[in-house]
């Protein structure tokens, strides 16, 4: 009974952990990490650009011959053959395809861990090394999500350019680079994974004393 009581709490760490990977996993798609506003006409059409880690989407202001104001918008995805993006980019491409596949991996773990609990199989090799593996690969994954989201916000705050094709009408630096809404999505799926990790961790734990004890 106090195992199932104990896997209970596992559940409930399964459950945080699903939610920090959808959350992290959507940032992924999303483009807002960095944000520009152009407003200065000499350099670029006004208007403002998304960049995110796999496309940039860009958004131009201007009148038509009626004075009407018109809205283009214009998104390209990134592929590892864009030599135009800096590193902090390209490297964070290649950081949160590893998470993702660390995350799912960490959460088929898991599952066999509170498999082998329900079903009453307690020892150390069937149930110590799943949790803890599960641990271990949401770390490795918090690290990875979380590495991206600083690098990201430090290339933000020193306004770092990017080198654009000139298709894109995008100069090298912005007039005001923001951080987007990305990194704070990614910034909080970090936190529910550390949290799951304070369950995951601390639970075989006391399921291992429960086994040796009886």
């Amino acid at each position: 009974m106090p195992c199932i009581c104990f896997a209970n709490r596992q559940v409930a760490g399964f459950a945080i952990s699903t939610i920090g990977w959808i959350l992290f996993t959507t940032s992924m798609g999303l483009a807002k990490w960095r944000l520009w506003c152009m407003d200065d006409p000499l350099l670029s059409p006004k208007g403002f650009a998304s960049v995110g880690i796999w496309r940039t989407c860009i958004y131009h202001h201007h009148r038509d011959s009626n004075q009407n104001h018109r809205h283009t918008k214009f998104c390209h995805r990134h592929t590892y053959n864009d030599t135009f993006l800096p590193l902090s980019i390209r490297v964070s491409q290649h950081l949160l395809l590893a998470a993702n596949l660390l995350g799912l991996l960490g959460k088929a773990f898991i599952i066999l861990a509170l498999r082998n609990v329900y079903m009453g199989i307690v020892g150390t090799n069937t149930l110590f090394n799943p949790f803890v593996a599960s641990g271990v690969l949401y770390i490795i994954t918090s690290v990875c999500v979380l590495t991206t989201a600083f690098w990201n916000y430090y290339s933000i705050v020193n306004v770092q350019g990017i080198a654009f094709p000139s298709s894109f009408h995008l100069p090298i630096k912005p007039g005001t680079q923001e951080a987007g809404s990305a990194i704070l999505v990614a910034a909080l799926s970090t936190f529910q994974c550390l949290k799951n990790n304070s369950v995951v961790l601390f639970v075989p734990h006391q399921l291992l004393t429960l086994s040796l004890k009886s």
